[in-house]
């Protein structure tokens, strides 16, 4: 037999154990799981930058100093100069295509379609573009219909927004694609009413057909592109233009519902023209990429403003209000652009 003592110390010692075990057991399922802390990648939006319509104005101005950009003369060449010469000191790359075309009336001329390309190693891009010269004749004006104009609107307005647009880029940190293309030889077209030559089709925009056969990168593409085309009047009008509805209607859609959240609805109407021959039909049907028409056109009268080829289109006719609106609108596109 064993001691009686010890076998009662050891008793002890083993019910110590077991209250020891159960207290910790208890314990354990009391306590509460740990807390996972996991991060999440922070996207940092950056703030859209006022368009600055006062900039815009004085490119305007400037353009129209030269005297009308008539292709040929040296207007033309001059404000071609000042233009590359602007846009590359914002420190961007400037290319400047250039090509020989013949216009309706068997002239030849050479023709500079100025290009800029903002973060050119990125793949995906969007595409602004505008018309650089002037019509060379006031042929819807009442008196001299033969003398030019000065292209204050047409031409001298959208130019104007696009420059001051690679101004805003240029100080920005914004990773987005950006091309800016300044058409030549658009305006020299053949009117519906002349009889003097034979019939010709694509005898408007010239500049456009010209880049959109000869890309200036091979391969060359872009998610969608906009066009500006008389941006700068009083109490604009910008309904929906046809050739953008036949062929990019889910960008019009786009652009018009950001413009519409943006306050401009009154001026980005819903109203659709009729189809228009302007530059985005050639970047549409020839470079393959959706291209849309940012136009003045009052659809009551079913017809282009008052000052459309016409001496009217000159300085007098350029709001700044309207300069803003379309500059802000586009920097809204780029910098929401997902």
């Amino acid at each position: 037999m064993g001691q009686p003592g010890q076998f009662k110390n050891n008793l002890k010692l083993f019910f110590a154990l077991c209250i020891i075990l159960f207290s910790t057991s208890c314990g354990n399922e009391k306590e509460q799981p740990k807390e996972i802390i996991t991060t999440q990648p922070v996207t940092v939006k950056i703030p859209t930058p006022d368009f600055n319509a006062d900039s815009a104005y004085a490119f305007v101005k400037a353009q129209v100093n030269f005297g009308p950009r008539i292709p040929g003369t040296k207007a033309h060449e001059r404000c071609a100069d000042y233009i590359v010469a602007k846009l590359k000191s914002y420190g961007l790359q400037v290319t400047v295509q250039k090509g020989t075309v013949q216009t309706y009336d068997n002239k030849q001329f050479s023709l500079k379609n100025i290009i800029v390309e903002y973060k050119p190693d990125l793949p995906n891009r969007i595409l602004f573009t505008s018309h650089w010269d002037t019509r060379p004749w006031a042929d819807l004006d009442s008196i001299n219909k033969d003398k030019p104009f000065d292209g204050a609107n047409d031409g001298g307005s959208g130019v104007a927004v696009l420059i001051e647009l690679a101004r805003q880029l240029s100080i920005s940190k914004i990773e987005k694609g950006i091309d800016l293309i300044f058409f030549d030889i658009e305006d020299y077209g053949m009117e519906s009413t002349n009889t003097q030559y034979e019939r010709k089709e694509d005898t408007w925009c010239l500049g456009s057909q010209y880049w959109a056969t000869h890309l200036h990168k091979p391969g060359y593409y872009a998610q969608y592109g906009i066009l500006l085309d008389m941006v700068g009047g009083k109490n604009p009008q910008f309904p929906m233009e046809g050739t953008s509805m036949q062929y990019a209607p889910d960008v019009v859609e786009k652009i018009w519902t950001l413009a519409g959240r943006m306050g401009y609805g009154n001026y980005f109407t819903t109203a659709v023209t009729g189809e228009t021959t302007d530059d985005h039909l050639y970047v549409n049907t020839l470079a393959n990429i959706k291209c849309i028409d940012i136009v003045h056109y009052e659809i009551d009268k079913h017809n282009y403003p008052f000052f459309h080829h016409t001496h009217s289109d000159n300085m007098d006719n350029i709001d700044k209000n309207t300069l803003k609106m379309v500059g802000q609108l586009l920097l809204e596109v780029i910098y929401t652009e997902k």
